[in-house]
Protein backbone atom coordinates (compact mmCIF):
# COMPACT_ATOMS: atom_id res chain seq x y z
CA UNK A 1 0.00 0.00 0.00
CA UNK A 2 1.37 3.44 -0.96
CA UNK A 3 1.77 6.32 1.48
CA UNK A 4 -1.26 8.05 -0.03
CA UNK A 5 -3.41 4.90 -0.05
CA UNK A 6 -2.71 4.36 3.64
CA UNK A 7 -3.45 7.98 4.47
CA UNK A 8 -6.70 7.87 2.48
CA UNK A 9 -7.84 4.80 4.43
CA UNK A 10 -7.10 6.54 7.72
CA UNK A 11 -8.88 9.68 6.49
CA UNK A 12 -12.03 7.78 5.57
CA UNK A 13 -11.98 5.96 8.90
CA UNK A 14 -11.76 9.08 11.07
CA UNK A 15 -13.10 12.07 9.09
CA UNK A 16 -16.65 12.68 7.77
CA UNK A 17 -17.80 10.73 4.71
CA UNK A 18 -19.07 13.97 3.15
CA UNK A 19 -15.59 15.52 3.10
CA UNK A 20 -14.80 16.09 -0.59
CA UNK A 21 -11.34 14.96 -1.70
CA UNK A 22 -9.87 15.48 -5.17
CA UNK A 23 -8.65 12.79 -7.59
CA UNK A 24 -9.18 9.08 -8.12
CA UNK A 25 -5.87 8.60 -6.31
CA UNK A 26 -5.76 11.45 -3.74
CA UNK A 27 -2.49 13.07 -2.78
CA UNK A 28 -1.20 14.87 0.32
CA UNK A 29 0.81 18.06 -0.15
CA UNK A 30 4.08 17.83 1.79
CA UNK A 31 5.77 21.14 0.92
CA UNK A 32 5.66 24.07 -1.49
CA UNK A 33 7.96 26.60 -3.10
CA UNK A 34 6.74 29.50 -5.21
CA UNK A 35 4.03 28.09 -7.46
CA UNK A 36 5.04 24.44 -7.07
CA UNK A 37 4.18 21.77 -4.50
CA UNK A 38 5.46 18.27 -3.76
CA UNK A 39 3.37 15.38 -2.44
CA UNK A 40 4.40 12.85 0.20
CA UNK A 41 5.81 10.53 -2.45
CA UNK A 42 8.03 13.26 -3.93
CA UNK A 43 5.96 14.07 -7.04
CA UNK A 44 6.20 17.72 -8.14
CA UNK A 45 3.19 19.72 -9.38
CA UNK A 46 2.61 23.21 -10.75
CA UNK A 47 -0.16 24.61 -8.53
CA UNK A 48 -3.01 26.21 -10.48
CA UNK A 49 -5.50 26.21 -7.59
CA UNK A 50 -3.58 27.56 -4.59
CA UNK A 51 -5.50 25.73 -1.89
CA UNK A 52 -8.84 27.07 -3.19
CA UNK A 53 -7.56 30.56 -4.15
CA UNK A 54 -5.87 30.96 -0.77
CA UNK A 55 -2.16 30.74 -1.57
CA UNK A 56 -2.20 34.24 -3.05
CA UNK A 57 1.43 35.32 -3.22
CA UNK A 58 2.94 31.83 -3.44
CA UNK A 59 4.24 28.98 -1.33
CA UNK A 60 7.02 29.69 1.17
CA UNK A 61 7.48 33.36 0.23
CA UNK A 62 10.63 34.33 2.21
CA UNK A 63 9.36 37.74 3.34
CA UNK A 64 6.08 36.29 4.59
CA UNK A 65 7.66 33.20 6.16
CA UNK A 66 10.22 35.31 8.03
CA UNK A 67 7.50 37.55 9.52
CA UNK A 68 5.51 34.51 10.69
CA UNK A 69 8.58 32.86 12.22
CA UNK A 70 9.53 36.01 14.10
CA UNK A 71 6.02 36.42 15.50
CA UNK A 72 5.84 32.73 16.45
CA UNK A 73 8.80 33.34 18.75
CA UNK A 74 6.91 36.11 20.54
CA UNK A 75 3.24 35.21 21.10
CA UNK A 76 0.68 33.26 19.06
CA UNK A 77 -2.56 34.26 20.71
CA UNK A 78 -4.10 36.99 22.85
CA UNK A 79 -7.78 37.42 21.69
CA UNK A 80 -9.56 40.73 21.10
CA UNK A 81 -9.85 41.33 24.85
CA UNK A 82 -6.39 42.89 24.60
CA UNK A 83 -5.04 45.61 22.34
CA UNK A 84 -3.11 44.24 19.35
CA UNK A 85 -0.73 46.37 17.33
CA UNK A 86 -0.60 44.10 14.22
CA UNK A 87 -4.39 43.73 14.21
CA UNK A 88 -4.87 47.51 14.28
CA UNK A 89 -2.23 48.05 11.59
CA UNK A 90 -3.88 45.49 9.31
CA UNK A 91 -7.35 46.91 9.98
CA UNK A 92 -6.14 50.40 9.09
CA UNK A 93 -4.66 49.19 5.83
CA UNK A 94 -7.67 47.12 4.81
CA UNK A 95 -10.09 49.92 5.71
CA UNK A 96 -8.10 52.26 3.47
CA UNK A 97 -7.96 49.76 0.60
CA UNK A 98 -11.64 48.81 0.88
CA UNK A 99 -13.03 51.98 -0.67
CA UNK A 100 -15.73 52.13 2.02
CA UNK A 101 -15.87 55.52 3.69
CA UNK A 102 -15.54 55.84 7.48
CA UNK A 103 -14.74 52.13 7.55
CA UNK A 104 -14.23 49.80 10.47
CA UNK A 105 -12.94 46.22 10.30
CA UNK A 106 -13.80 43.08 12.28
CA UNK A 107 -11.58 40.01 11.86
CA UNK A 108 -12.75 36.40 11.80
CA UNK A 109 -10.97 33.05 11.32
CA UNK A 110 -12.59 32.35 7.90
CA UNK A 111 -14.70 33.59 5.01
CA UNK A 112 -17.69 31.64 6.30
CA UNK A 113 -17.46 33.42 9.65
CA UNK A 114 -17.02 36.75 7.86
CA UNK A 115 -20.21 36.29 5.85
CA UNK A 116 -22.02 35.13 8.96
CA UNK A 117 -20.92 38.28 10.82
CA UNK A 118 -21.82 40.54 7.89
CA UNK A 119 -25.36 39.19 7.72
CA UNK A 120 -25.74 39.51 11.49
CA UNK A 121 -24.59 43.14 11.26
CA UNK A 122 -27.05 43.89 8.47
CA UNK A 123 -30.02 42.24 10.17
CA UNK A 124 -29.23 44.00 13.46
CA UNK A 125 -28.82 47.37 11.77
CA UNK A 126 -32.01 47.02 9.72
CA UNK A 127 -34.09 45.18 12.32
CA UNK A 128 -35.13 42.52 9.80
CA UNK A 129 -34.31 38.88 9.10
CA UNK A 130 -35.14 39.18 5.40
CA UNK A 131 -32.18 38.64 3.07
CA UNK A 132 -31.73 38.58 -0.70
CA UNK A 133 -29.10 36.39 -2.36
CA UNK A 134 -28.30 35.20 -5.87
CA UNK A 135 -29.21 31.89 -7.42
CA UNK A 136 -26.14 29.68 -7.89
CA UNK A 137 -24.44 31.39 -4.94
CA UNK A 138 -22.04 29.99 -2.36
CA UNK A 139 -21.17 31.82 0.86
CA UNK A 140 -19.77 29.22 3.26
CA UNK A 141 -20.52 26.33 5.57
CA UNK A 142 -22.12 27.86 8.69
CA UNK A 143 -25.86 27.64 9.41
CA UNK A 144 -26.31 31.24 8.22
CA UNK A 145 -24.01 30.96 5.21
CA UNK A 146 -25.71 27.81 3.96
CA UNK A 147 -29.06 29.62 4.18
CA UNK A 148 -27.90 32.14 1.54
CA UNK A 149 -26.19 29.48 -0.61
CA UNK A 150 -28.25 28.55 -3.66
CA UNK A 151 -26.26 25.57 -4.86
CA UNK A 152 -27.76 22.17 -4.10
CA UNK A 153 -24.35 20.49 -4.15
CA UNK A 154 -23.31 22.58 -1.14
CA UNK A 155 -26.62 22.92 0.74
CA UNK A 156 -26.97 20.13 3.33
CA UNK A 157 -30.02 21.65 5.06
CA UNK A 158 -32.92 23.98 4.33
CA UNK A 159 -33.42 25.00 7.96
CA UNK A 160 -32.66 28.64 8.74
CA UNK A 161 -33.65 31.57 10.92
CA UNK A 162 -33.42 33.87 7.93
CA UNK A 163 -36.14 34.65 5.41
CA UNK A 164 -34.16 34.32 2.18
CA UNK A 165 -35.31 35.13 -1.35
CA UNK A 166 -33.10 34.30 -4.32
CA UNK A 167 -32.67 36.64 -7.26
CA UNK A 168 -31.58 35.84 -10.80
CA UNK A 169 -27.79 36.14 -11.02
CA UNK A 170 -25.12 36.74 -13.61
CA UNK A 171 -24.55 33.15 -14.78
CA UNK A 172 -25.58 33.54 -18.41
CA UNK A 173 -24.82 30.18 -19.99
CA UNK A 174 -27.97 28.49 -18.64
CA UNK A 175 -30.05 31.62 -18.04
CA UNK A 176 -33.40 32.17 -19.79
CA UNK A 177 -32.02 35.67 -20.44
CA UNK A 178 -28.69 34.36 -21.72
CA UNK A 179 -29.43 35.19 -25.36
CA UNK A 180 -29.73 38.90 -24.56
CA UNK A 181 -26.92 41.43 -24.92
CA UNK A 182 -25.25 42.80 -21.78
CA UNK A 183 -27.59 45.75 -21.35
CA UNK A 184 -30.77 43.78 -21.95
CA UNK A 185 -29.56 40.88 -19.76
CA UNK A 186 -28.86 43.26 -16.88
CA UNK A 187 -32.25 44.95 -17.34
CA UNK A 188 -34.05 41.58 -17.23
CA UNK A 189 -32.27 40.62 -14.00
CA UNK A 190 -33.06 44.02 -12.46
CA UNK A 191 -36.72 43.49 -13.32
CA UNK A 192 -36.52 40.12 -11.55
CA UNK A 193 -34.98 41.82 -8.51
CA UNK A 194 -37.84 44.32 -8.36
CA UNK A 195 -40.41 41.54 -8.62
CA UNK A 196 -38.76 39.47 -5.90
CA UNK A 197 -38.77 42.47 -3.54
CA UNK A 198 -42.39 43.31 -4.39
CA UNK A 199 -43.79 39.78 -4.45
CA UNK A 200 -41.68 37.74 -2.04
CA UNK A 201 -40.79 40.11 0.81
CA UNK A 202 -42.62 42.42 3.18
CA UNK A 203 -40.44 45.29 1.96
CA UNK A 204 -38.11 45.78 4.93
CA UNK A 205 -35.29 43.60 3.61
CA UNK A 206 -32.06 43.78 5.59
CA UNK A 207 -29.48 43.08 2.92
CA UNK A 208 -28.49 41.62 -0.40
CA UNK A 209 -25.35 39.45 -0.49
CA UNK A 210 -23.50 38.59 -3.69
CA UNK A 211 -20.15 37.40 -4.97
CA UNK A 212 -19.01 39.69 -7.82
CA UNK A 213 -17.92 36.48 -9.54
CA UNK A 214 -19.65 33.29 -8.40
CA UNK A 215 -16.65 31.20 -7.52
CA UNK A 216 -17.72 27.73 -6.39
CA UNK A 217 -20.30 27.97 -9.16
CA UNK A 218 -17.43 27.89 -11.65
CA UNK A 219 -16.30 31.53 -11.92
CA UNK A 220 -19.62 32.65 -13.42
CA UNK A 221 -19.49 36.39 -13.95
CA UNK A 222 -22.12 38.95 -14.93
CA UNK A 223 -21.59 41.88 -17.31
CA UNK A 224 -19.64 44.82 -15.87
CA UNK A 225 -22.08 47.27 -14.30
CA UNK A 226 -24.56 44.52 -13.40
CA UNK A 227 -24.44 45.16 -9.66
CA UNK A 228 -24.45 48.91 -10.20
CA UNK A 229 -27.93 48.53 -11.69
CA UNK A 230 -28.91 46.26 -8.79
CA UNK A 231 -27.72 48.76 -6.21
CA UNK A 232 -29.95 51.51 -7.61
CA UNK A 233 -32.96 49.32 -6.77
CA UNK A 234 -31.56 48.29 -3.39
CA UNK A 235 -30.94 51.93 -2.42
CA UNK A 236 -34.57 52.78 -3.19
CA UNK A 237 -35.55 50.34 -0.43
CA UNK A 238 -32.69 51.01 1.98
CA UNK A 239 -31.38 47.45 1.47
CA UNK A 240 -27.70 47.04 2.37
CA UNK A 241 -25.33 45.59 -0.25
CA UNK A 242 -22.84 42.97 1.01
CA UNK A 243 -20.04 42.19 -1.45
CA UNK A 244 -18.54 38.76 -0.75
CA UNK A 245 -14.92 39.27 -1.82
CA UNK A 246 -13.61 36.09 -0.21
CA UNK A 247 -12.34 34.80 -3.56
CA UNK A 248 -12.49 37.84 -5.87
CA UNK A 249 -10.53 40.24 -3.66
CA UNK A 250 -6.89 41.34 -3.51
CA UNK A 251 -6.43 41.95 -7.24
CA UNK A 252 -7.10 38.42 -8.48
CA UNK A 253 -9.35 39.63 -11.31
CA UNK A 254 -6.46 41.72 -12.64
CA UNK A 255 -8.71 44.57 -13.71
CA UNK A 256 -9.56 45.66 -10.18
CA UNK A 257 -8.42 45.17 -6.59
CA UNK A 258 -11.96 44.21 -5.52
CA UNK A 259 -14.55 42.46 -7.66
CA UNK A 260 -17.21 45.06 -6.86
CA UNK A 261 -15.18 47.76 -8.62
CA UNK A 262 -16.20 46.39 -12.03
CA UNK A 263 -19.72 47.64 -11.31
CA UNK A 264 -19.16 51.29 -10.47
CA UNK A 265 -20.38 50.98 -6.89
CA UNK A 266 -19.17 50.82 -3.32
CA UNK A 267 -20.86 48.21 -1.10
CA UNK A 268 -22.21 49.00 2.35
CA UNK A 269 -20.45 45.92 3.74
CA UNK A 270 -17.63 43.83 2.34
CA UNK A 271 -16.26 40.47 3.42
CA UNK A 272 -12.81 39.03 2.74
CA UNK A 273 -10.66 35.99 3.59
CA UNK A 274 -8.56 33.36 1.80
CA UNK A 275 -5.76 35.20 -0.02
CA UNK A 276 -5.10 37.83 2.63
CA UNK A 277 -3.63 35.19 4.96
CA UNK A 278 -1.88 33.20 2.20
CA UNK A 279 -2.85 30.07 4.13
CA UNK A 280 -3.17 31.49 7.62
CA UNK A 281 -6.72 31.36 8.99
CA UNK A 282 -7.97 34.92 8.55
CA UNK A 283 -11.11 36.62 7.29
CA UNK A 284 -13.06 39.71 8.09
CA UNK A 285 -15.79 42.26 7.53
CA UNK A 286 -15.48 45.90 6.47
CA UNK A 287 -18.42 48.24 6.99
CA UNK A 288 -19.20 51.86 7.68
CA UNK A 289 -18.86 52.82 11.33
CA UNK A 290 -22.63 53.26 11.57
CA UNK A 291 -23.27 49.68 10.47
CA UNK A 292 -20.32 48.11 12.28
CA UNK A 293 -21.33 49.69 15.59
CA UNK A 294 -24.95 48.50 15.26
CA UNK A 295 -24.56 45.78 17.92
CA UNK A 296 -25.71 46.82 21.37
CA UNK A 297 -24.48 43.63 23.04
CA UNK A 298 -20.86 42.90 23.86
CA UNK A 299 -18.86 40.71 21.51
CA UNK A 300 -15.32 39.39 21.05
CA UNK A 301 -13.36 37.20 18.67
CA UNK A 302 -11.22 34.50 20.23
CA UNK A 303 -9.21 33.66 17.12
CA UNK A 304 -10.08 36.38 14.60
CA UNK A 305 -7.20 38.81 14.10
CA UNK A 306 -4.75 36.80 16.21
CA UNK A 307 -1.14 38.09 16.20
CA UNK A 308 0.31 35.33 14.06
CA UNK A 309 -2.31 35.64 11.32
CA UNK A 310 -2.28 39.45 11.22
CA UNK A 311 1.52 39.70 11.15
CA UNK A 312 1.60 37.18 8.32
CA UNK A 313 -1.16 39.04 6.48
CA UNK A 314 0.66 42.36 6.81
CA UNK A 315 3.78 40.85 5.22
CA UNK A 316 1.68 39.10 2.58
CA UNK A 317 -0.22 42.26 1.67
CA UNK A 318 3.02 44.24 1.49
CA UNK A 319 4.48 41.68 -0.90
CA UNK A 320 1.33 41.79 -3.04
CA UNK A 321 1.41 45.59 -3.35
CA UNK A 322 5.18 45.99 -3.69
CA UNK A 323 5.29 43.49 -6.57
CA UNK A 324 2.08 44.68 -8.31
CA UNK A 325 0.61 41.19 -8.30
CA UNK A 326 -2.71 42.62 -9.49
CA UNK A 327 -0.99 43.74 -12.68
CA UNK A 328 0.66 40.35 -12.97
CA UNK A 329 -2.72 38.62 -12.61
CA UNK A 330 -4.03 40.65 -15.55
CA UNK A 331 -0.96 39.83 -17.66
CA UNK A 332 -0.75 36.11 -16.90
CA UNK A 333 -4.51 35.60 -17.16
CA UNK A 334 -4.41 37.08 -20.66
CA UNK A 335 -1.53 34.75 -21.59
CA UNK A 336 -3.40 31.66 -20.38
CA UNK A 337 -6.52 32.71 -22.29
CA UNK A 338 -4.48 33.32 -25.43
CA UNK A 339 -3.34 29.70 -25.39
CA UNK A 340 -6.64 28.12 -24.32
CA UNK A 341 -9.20 30.09 -26.34
CA UNK A 342 -8.41 28.50 -29.74
CA UNK A 343 -8.52 25.03 -28.18
CA UNK A 344 -11.81 25.74 -26.39
CA UNK A 345 -13.39 27.11 -29.56
CA UNK A 346 -12.43 23.97 -31.49
CA UNK A 347 -13.64 21.54 -28.81
CA UNK A 348 -17.32 20.66 -29.13
CA UNK A 349 -17.65 19.53 -25.50
CA UNK A 350 -16.41 22.86 -24.09
CA UNK A 351 -19.34 25.25 -23.73
CA UNK A 352 -17.36 28.20 -22.43
CA UNK A 353 -13.98 29.51 -21.34
CA UNK A 354 -14.67 32.39 -18.94
CA UNK A 355 -13.29 34.47 -16.13
CA UNK A 356 -11.05 37.43 -15.39
CA UNK A 357 -7.38 37.68 -14.50
CA UNK A 358 -6.25 34.55 -12.68
CA UNK A 359 -9.82 33.31 -12.18
CA UNK A 360 -10.50 31.21 -15.26
CA UNK A 361 -12.90 28.34 -15.88
CA UNK A 362 -13.80 25.79 -18.54
CA UNK A 363 -17.34 24.37 -18.54
CA UNK A 364 -17.77 20.92 -20.07
CA UNK A 365 -20.97 19.69 -21.74
CA UNK A 366 -22.23 16.84 -23.87
CA UNK A 367 -21.33 17.58 -27.51
CA UNK A 368 -24.02 19.46 -29.40
CA UNK A 369 -25.85 20.99 -26.45
CA UNK A 370 -25.64 22.29 -22.90
CA UNK A 371 -26.19 19.04 -21.01
CA UNK A 372 -23.58 19.14 -18.22
CA UNK A 373 -20.77 16.60 -18.55
CA UNK A 374 -19.10 16.17 -15.16
CA UNK A 375 -17.37 13.03 -16.42
CA UNK A 376 -15.28 14.98 -18.91
CA UNK A 377 -14.45 17.62 -16.30
CA UNK A 378 -13.25 14.88 -13.98
CA UNK A 379 -11.23 13.22 -16.74
CA UNK A 380 -9.69 16.55 -17.67
CA UNK A 381 -8.75 17.15 -14.06
CA UNK A 382 -7.11 13.72 -13.86
CA UNK A 383 -5.33 14.36 -17.14
CA UNK A 384 -3.76 17.58 -15.92
CA UNK A 385 -2.65 15.93 -12.67
CA UNK A 386 -0.96 13.14 -14.63
CA UNK A 387 1.00 15.87 -16.46
CA UNK A 388 2.04 17.60 -13.21
CA UNK A 389 -0.60 20.32 -12.87
CA UNK A 390 -3.15 20.80 -10.07
CA UNK A 391 -6.43 22.55 -10.91
CA UNK A 392 -9.83 22.86 -9.23
CA UNK A 393 -13.34 21.73 -10.09
CA UNK A 394 -16.73 23.31 -9.40
CA UNK A 395 -20.11 24.23 -10.81
CA UNK A 396 -23.56 23.09 -9.77
CA UNK A 397 -23.13 19.91 -11.81
CA UNK A 398 -19.42 19.40 -11.09
CA UNK A 399 -18.64 20.09 -14.76
CA UNK A 400 -16.39 23.15 -14.48
CA UNK A 401 -12.59 23.14 -14.38
CA UNK A 402 -11.26 26.06 -12.28
CA UNK A 403 -7.85 27.70 -12.69
CA UNK A 404 -6.62 30.07 -9.97
CA UNK A 405 -2.84 29.95 -9.47
CA UNK A 406 -0.93 32.20 -7.06
CA UNK A 407 -0.79 35.79 -8.31
CA UNK A 408 3.02 35.62 -8.52
CA UNK A 409 2.79 33.19 -11.47
CA UNK A 410 5.67 33.71 -13.94
CA UNK A 411 5.51 33.94 -17.74
CA UNK A 412 6.99 30.46 -18.16
CA UNK A 413 4.67 28.93 -15.55
CA UNK A 414 1.57 30.51 -17.12
CA UNK A 415 2.52 29.07 -20.49
CA UNK A 416 3.44 25.68 -19.02
CA UNK A 417 0.13 25.33 -17.19
CA UNK A 418 -1.96 26.47 -20.15
CA UNK A 419 -0.15 24.10 -22.53
CA UNK A 420 -0.72 21.20 -20.12
CA UNK A 421 -4.46 21.95 -20.03
CA UNK A 422 -4.58 22.33 -23.81
CA UNK A 423 -2.78 19.00 -24.29
CA UNK A 424 -5.11 17.30 -21.82
CA UNK A 425 -8.13 18.66 -23.74
CA UNK A 426 -6.77 17.41 -27.07
CA UNK A 427 -6.02 13.95 -25.66
CA UNK A 428 -9.49 13.70 -24.15
CA UNK A 429 -11.05 14.71 -27.46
Amino acid sequence: MSIHDELLARTRATLPAWLAIYYDEPIAIDRGEGRHVWDLEGNKYLDFFGGILTTMTGHNVPEVTAAIQEQAGKVLHTSTLYLSQPMVELAEQIADLSGISDAKVFFTPSGTAANDAAIMLATAHRGSNQVLALRNSYHGRSFTAVAVTANRSWSPTSYTGLNVSFVHGGYRLRSPFGHLDDEAFTAACVDDLRQVIDMMTSGDVACFIAEPIQCVRGFALPPDGFFGAFKEVLDEHGILFISDEVQTGWGRTGEHFWGYQAHGITPDIMTFAKGVGNGLALGGVVATAEIMDAFEANSISTFGGNPLATVGALANLKYLLDHDLQGNALKQGARIREILEPVAEQTEWIAELRGKGLMLAIETVEPGGLEPDPGRAGALMEGTKARGLLVGKGGLYGNVLRMAPPLSLTDDEAEEGAVIIADAIRDLS
